[in-house]
């Protein structure tokens, strides 16, 4: 991030402008939104900008900048559309201690303005530093589209009602209160009886939030998908957005922990295979003692929590403890590693049934039914596989399957590091051991890259009998 945004305080405060064409009307159309004393310094000002100084939104000085014009003040755009005076002006500006921005010059400023929503008191400010002006206009039009205009009034109601609302506990109960205000109550009063309507609901909100019981606490177990934030369901960043605490796995990408709210409290409970692991029965004693001062908890798995998320542990923990719980699925890796490959898990003719099987368990390397995996045909999708790998070539090999299975590791699916192996049964665990392998990955048995398919060999189905 080379520039950091920030809501500058400009009541009262000087801000200068050198120029008075194009360039300095886009800018002034803009910087009159604000409560800023606006100087305006040119030679040549375009008849609107006179106009403008007549009814006092701005100080118009007819000529060229001088040094001492930009003494005191906090901003200055240099908007002449003239390297070499722009280049002037900004001197005296950076000389005379004021934040400069060269308008169309990036290199050369030391701020940058961006594209604004206005719903005064409420701004949404976009950023592109410079890249793409197109991409932040295109943006700023689908967020002028979706938040109504009515927004900055009920925020100002808000605003003035927000010492009253200090009645309430700080934390969730002050939260839940605001959230049924401005998304809830207080639209439908503007709505129906206007901005005395909307004001008056909000003491008779104020009172239903100081006389409700307290919020119970309660657990949602979220699957996170594989690693894109975008597979999220809606479902699931709703719970992220809302939770008070948040337990997460060790697989849980970055960017899924940056949608949580920042006053969240992280925890990190995190298992590695055949390393450091956070014992079950703390997870469960930190998603009780938080529930139960009335926290809302998100237990992040990675993946869907029901397939090899040990949920059912946590679920009866949670109801011994009497706590409340939902389970928000998600998208497991199985489903990921197999669209990176253009492979369906399941093919009409080829397999009717799909088996997900874990390669090792809590004593061990797990044992299968391996003579029905080694079936032609038979798909399978195997977690937690690396390490067991040269266990499942010699099981499978063992019972007859062919050599030339194919098989497809993938690993960190659907990030944005995301690798693909392509390998075969007879050649599995040497493939694997080259690859060195860091991330976590899912065994695709049965399946190579819908691209590779032409390649493999079609072996006779008598060959592969036992």
């Amino acid at each position: 991030m080379k520039h950091f945004p920030i809501f500058l305080a400009m009541e009262g405060q000087k801000l200068v402008l050198s120029g008075g064409g194009d360039a300095a009307l886009a800018k002034l159309r803009l910087l009159m939104k604000t409560e800023a004393r606006i100087e305006v310094f040119t030679a040549d000002p375009a008849p609107v900008i006179v106009t403008w100084a007549g009814e006092d939104r701005l100080n118009l000085t007819a000529r060229a900048l001088q040094p001492g014009d930009v003494a005191g003040a906090v901003l200055f755009y240099a908007a002449d559309e003239d390297a070499r005076e722009d280049a002037r002006t900004s001197a005296i500006a950076r000389a005379e201690g004021a934040l400069v921005n060269i308008v169309d010059n990036l290199a050369d400023s030391q701020f940058i303005t961006p594209a604004i929503v206005d719903r005064d008191p409420v701004t949404v400010a976009i950023g592109t530093e410079g890249a793409a002006p197109v991409l932040a206009r295109a943006i700023k039009r689908d967020l002028e589209e979706r938040l109504p205009v009515t927004l900055g009034a009920l925020t100002r109601i808000g605003k003035r009602f927000r010492r009253a609302a200090e009645a309430l506990p700080f934390g969730r109960k002050r939260r839940d209160f605001w959230a049924d205000y401005y998304f809830t109550t207080g639209p439908r009063a503007l709505a129906e009886d206007g901005p005395q309507g909307a004001e008056e609901a909000l003491n008779t909100l104020l009172d239903t939030h100081l006389n409700a019981a307290p919020r119970a606490g309660h657990v949602a177990l979220v699957g996170a998908g594989p690693g894109d934030p975008e597979l999220l369901t809606l479902k699931a960043r709703r719970a992220l957005d809302e939770a008070d605490v948040i337990i997460h796995d060790r697989l849980i990408a970055p960017e899924i922990l940056e949608l949580a709210r920042r006053e969240a409290t992280l925890i990190d409970v995190g298992k590695e295979g055949f390393g450091p692991s956070t014992d079950q029965t703390r997870i469960a004693a930190l998603m009780t003692r938080h529930a139960r001062t009335g926290a809302q908890i998100v237990r992040l798995k990675s993946g869907d929590p029901a397939i090899y998320g040990r949920l059912d542990e946590e679920l009866t923990a949670l109801d011994a403890a009497g706590v409340g719980w939902s389970i928000i699925p998600g998208l497991t890796a199985a489903s990921a590693a197999a669209a990176s490959i253009g492979q369906s898990l399941t093919q009409r003719g080829r397999n009717s049934s799909l088996r997900i099987l874990t390669g090792h368990d809590t004593k061990g390397f797990a044992e299968q039914d391996w003579a029905a995996l080694a079936r032609p045909g038979t798909a399978a999708a195997i977690y937690m596989a690396k390490r067991g790998a040269r266990f499942l070539q010699g099981r499978l090999l063992m019972h007859g399957a062919s050599p030339q299975t194919p098989v497809t590791i993938v690993e960190n699916a659907s990030r944005a590091d995301q690798t693909v192996l392509q390998s075969c049964l007879a050649t599995l665990a040497a493939d694997l051991d080259r690859a060195e392998m860091s991330g976590p990955a899912i065994l695709l048995y049965g399946l190579a890259p819908r691209a590779a398919l032409a390649e493999i060999p079609q072996v006779p189905e008598a060959a592969h009998g036992p």
